[in-house]
Parts: structure tokens; C-alpha cells; sequence
């Protein structure tokens, strides 16, 4: 069953190798919470010296998965911050390397989802009411086939893709203000068919 791809950038077996670091995954994901920041803000932020947060920028940017944003820094200061369209990693490469890479990756996912729910519940009672109500959980679980659960899938990565796209021109349209109407906003949604290989086998 054909996999439709809803992001910008494939990593290929070299990307995932490159981006399956526990820093430069943290730096990615410093860089999508916070916006863009000098390898010197980073450093601070992550207890490192400087040189070490240059270099995993460097490998990020080298597998797209960063850039420069020409608005910011002065002289040799360089901004960075993540591509707008963010990433898709395809099927499990041949590779075994690459596919112990996608395997961090996809491990390192789960631990930040975790990680952002629990944020959320501390942080809710704290939270102006408009955006309280403007978040929420979710969970669906359903008897549905193969093609209809990759339907349902593609449907929903749709609407995603929408609004993904307004805010990368936002992102791209004025790098250096923030918006005090918009937010963080993270969307979790996986499609878990759970069972399916007892099914398979019974």
C-alpha cells in the first residue's frame, strides 16, 4: 500500500544516520519550540561549548533539516532555524544502520510526545482561557480495514498540511517578530493498528 508523503523534506539513509543524535535532536527540537538562535544561545541553553553546538548545525543544515535565516544575526552571528515543511522518514531503509537510526528517531518521538503532554497538563491551569479552550485530547479507537485506516490517515494529514502552510509563509514572512496572537501549537496524531498481527495470526 502506496504511503503518501505530507512534508517537504525525505530523509534519506544518510539523513537519518546525520539527525539520529540525541544533540542534534534536541537542537531540532529546541529550534521548533523556541524559533530561530546562534549557536551561542543554544549552547547555553543545552550546557555545551559553542563549537559543539556549531558543528551539529552545520550537520543539520547539511541534510536540510536547518537553515540560515538571512534577516537575522550580524557579522560572522549566524540565526538558524528549522525548514518549514518539516520532515517524513518513508519506510524502513535496508540499511541496518540507517534502520537502527530511524528506530532512535521514531523512540525519540514518542519520548517527546510524552514529554509535551505532560508539559501541557502542568502548564494548563496556568494557561490563558482562549487558548484552554482552543486545545484538546483525543482518542478513537475503531474497527476499520487496511485501506480505510490509510484513507482516514490521509485525510486527516491533509487538514494538517493545511494549516502547516500558513504557518511556514507566517515563519517565512517576518523571521524576526512574533506574533502575539499566535502560539506554539503542537498536534499529535498517530494511527496505531494495534492487535493487527494476533488478527493476522488468529
Amino acid at each position: 500500500m502506496e504511503r503518501k508523503s505530507f512534508s517537504a523534506h525525505a530523509l534519506d539513509a544518510n539523513a537519518l544516520k546525520s539527525f539520529a543524535h540525541p544533540l542534534r535532536l534536541r537542537i531540532y527540537e529546541l529550534l521548533d519550540e523556541r524559533g530561530p538562535s546562534t549557536a551561542t544561545g543554544l549552547a547555553g541553553l543545552l550546557g555545551q561549548n559553542t563549537g559543539a553546538t556549531s558543528y551539529h548545525l552545520r550537520e543539520l543544515a547539511r541534510h536540510g533539516m536547518i537553515e540560515v535565516v538571512p534577516e537575522m544575526g550580524r557579522g560572522k552571528e549566524k540565526y538558524w532555524r528549522i525548514v518549514p515543511g518539516g520532515f517524513t522518514y518513508g519506510e524502513t531503509p535496508p540499511d541496518p544502520e540507517a534502520a537502527g537510526a530511524l528506530e532512535l528517531l521514531l523512540d525519540e518521538m514518542v519520548r517527546q510526545r510524552g514529554a509535551e503532554l505532560a508539559r501541557w497538563r502542568e502548564e494548563e491551569s496556568r494557561a490563558p482561557e482562549e487558548w484552554v479552550r482552543a486545545g484538546g485530547y483525543g482518542r478513537r479507537s475503531l474497527r476499520l480495514t487496511a485501506a480505510e485506516t490509510a484513507e482516514l490517515r490521509d485525510e486527516v494529514f491533509e487538514v494538517l498540511e493545511r494549516y502547516r502552510t500558513v504557518s511556514d509563509r507566517r515563519q517565512r514572512e517576518a523571521p524576526q517578530t512574533r506574533d502575539r496572537s499566535t502560539g506554539h501549537v503542537v498536534i499529535h496524531f498517530d494511527v496505531l493498528p494495534l492487535g493487527a498481527i494476533a488478527e493476522e495470526r488468529g
